[in-house]
Order: C-alpha cells, then structure tokens, then sequence
C-alpha cells in the first residue's frame, strides 16, 4: 500500500491510526448514560408494528442511523471507505464521506472517496467539506460523490490544535450562507465532536440552515488526536483543553425551537444510545467510531454484521418502549441525572418535562421544554 505523499494525505492516515487507537481504550462514562428511559412495563408492541422510518426535514431515510463521516484520500482510507460503503449498500442506510477538501486540492487522490458512489450507486451519501471552502469547491465536493446532500464541518477546535491548522474564523458564517443559498442538494451543518449550543443552532437556522447534526463530545476526540500529532515537537501542548465542548444529549437539551432538523452524533456507542438521542429531539443519529473498528479490522462483512445487529436491536429496544416510530420516542419519559441534569438546571431547561411525557396532555415537542 502505498504511503502519502502530501501533507493532507498523511494527516488524514494519522487520523485513521489514531481514532482506531481511541477504540481500542477502555469505555469511558459519557453524558448518554445520563439519560434513563422510564420502563413502563405494559406499554410494550409487536416488534411488527415497528417502522425505522424517518424524516429528516424534507429528506425520507429508511432507518434513524447513518454512517457519518470519517476518512478518505488515500490508499488506506479509501480501503475503509469501501468496506463502510458496502455496508451501507447492504444495509440501506445513509452514509457521510469524510472531508473531500484534500481531494479538491490534489485531484489523484479522489478515488479515495468516489469508491463510495461506486459501491452504492442508489445509496444516500453525504459529501463531507470543511468550513471556509468556496461555493465552487462546495459544488465540486457534490459532484464528486454525486452526492444526496452536503455535510459542511465546523472544526475551530481541532483547528485551533492541529500543528497546521486555520486560526480565521470570522469568515465562516459568511462562507456558510453563500454555499447555503447556492448549492442546490440539502446543506447539513455538523461539528466534528464539540457540539453545537442553542445559541449555534438559532444562527444555522436564521442563516438558512435545514438539517444540522449536533455531533457532541464523548466519541471520536479530535482534540486529543490533534495533540498526539504534536508530539516531538517545539508546539505548545493542549491537553489542558480535554474535555471542552457539549455532549450531543447537552446540545439536544439545549436546542430552541427555532433549530433546523436534528441528527445527533459523537460518543454513541450502542443502540440504546441511538434511542437516548432519538428521544431528546434528534431525527437520525450518526456512527463513526464504532463502524470504523469492524471496517478496519473485518471488511465490509465484518461492518455489515454490525449495522445489522444495531438496526435489529434499535426495533427491539422500540417495541419494548411503545414506540411505532422513531418520532414516537419523543413521547418517552425521561430522567435527566448527573452532570447533564446540572446542565439543564444553569441553561433554565425543564428536566422534569421530560421525566412525564407520557402523562394525557402532555406536550411532546422536547424542544418547548425550557424555561428560558
């Protein structure tokens, strides 16, 4: 396998390593086991009734999970992205590139990410594209995949410790809206693990914004994997900064109703996860981490095993809850504990809305649930 060549190319490899070498460590806690569902214990359903269905805006998924995006651009990624884009032809859900910048910059190392659409041709796929890029090079990352939608990535952490990263940040939001208005497929805003606020999110959605994925702290940390790659070097040391960001339960908890369409990713690590997120807001929730580490190490059959084991149980754990739909699970209770019930109580949000949802009368938008 040949090596990179360019600086990019060899970042996106040491992303790779890395982020796999963070699988690896033992669990950590993360604001998800925060979030307690009530068990009532007759308020179950035929796993039959269960549809996975969802809308996300005005976009049909057949399932509340997608893989999102993780790598690309060279001869080891690519083999990932091949093995992650079998398994979601295979198992019909969504799938998000990585970031396509370096193959907008260096045209030779595109196969990297096409090898996407040319394993799933009538797939969903998502290109990946970091903010401050141009509207050309947006439209250019969407023909590329051919792409269903556009991820726009907001990175000013990792930027801020990556030994070569952007320190200008003042003209994204600018940058943002142009691509908004332009591009012609559904912009999808995400962080890459530091969460979005309530305060972001009233911004995407008065800048045009439809569909933003929250992508919290607690899974794959840019920030840490960032600080590694300054190791030998005469470059200050970040490790101070572990830890900063939200949690993608904090950042649902905290979205207005005036948000765009949700996704929630970072830290998930189970299907129970994926229903904690589906039950405070979110739409659909993304994996990266825990797809990548089969992909890595068994393939695409190795991937496809898991997905299928994640879209099993996902119907299972909703059949136990009540829930037809993933929609339906916003009308689950909910306990708010710990740090994240600390959380809610300093941004004036309503825990205790959410603890008896399912009492007659009870308003279900987990969006009109703050005090603020």
């Amino acid at each position: 396998m040949r090596e990179p060549t360019t600086l990019s190319g060899r970042r996106k490899d040491d992303h790779l390593r890395l982020a796999h070498a963070q699988r690896a460590e033992a669990p950590r806690p993360t604001d998800f086991d925060a979030v307690e569902l009530v068990h009532h214990a007759l308020d179950g359903i035929d796993v039959a009734e269960v549809s996975l269905a969802t809308a996300v805006d005005t976009l049909s998924w057949d399932a509340p999970l997608y893989i999102n995006g993780m790598t690309g651009g060279t001869d080891r990624t690519g083999t990932v992205n091949r093995a992650l884009a079998i398994a979601a032809r295979e198992t019909g859900i969504p799938m998000a590139s990585g970031s396509v910048g370096i193959a907008l910059d260096h045209p030779e190392t595109a196969d990297g990410f096409r090898v996407i659409r040319e394993e799933n041709p009538e797939g969903f796929v998502m290109a990946n594209l970091g903010i401050g890029r141009s509207v050309e090079h947006a439209r250019r990352a969407v023909e590329l995949l051919e792409a269903d939608a556009l991820q726009i990535h907001l990175n000013a952490v990792q930027e801020t410790v990556m030994p070569e990263g952007d320190r200008g940040f003042s003209a994204w939001a600018g940058l943002l809206e142009q691509i908004v208005a332009a591009v012609e497929v559904p912009v999808i805003v995400k962080e890459v693990g530091f969460g979005l606020s309530g305060r972001t999110l009233t911004r995407l959605h008065g800048m045009g914004v439809r569909v933003a994925d929250v992508s919290g702290k607690g899974g794959t940390d840019f920030l840490r994997i960032e600080n590694a790659r300054r190791e030998g070097s005469a470059a200050p040391d970040y490790a101070a900064l572990t830890g900063f960001g939200l949690s993608a339960p904090a950042c649902l908890l905290d979205a207005p109703a005036d948000s765009p369409a949700l996704l929630a990713s970072g830290g998930v690590r189970s299907p129970l996860d994926v229903i904690r997120a589906l039950a405070l807001g979110a739409r659909a929730v993304g994996v990266a981490g825990a797809f990548l580490s089969p992909a890595v190490e068994g393939g695409a059959e190795a991937a496809t095993t898991a997905i299928e084991g994640w879209l099993t149980q996902l119907r299972e754990l909703m059949a136990l809850l009540g829930a037809p739909d993933p929609a339906a699970l916003q009308r689950t209770d909910v306990l708010l504990r710990g740090p994240l019930a600390e959380f809610t109580a300093l941004r004036g949000i309503d825990a205790a809305a959410y603890a008896r949802r399912s009492q007659p009368g009870t308003d279900h938008s987990s969006r009109t649930t703050r005090s603020r």
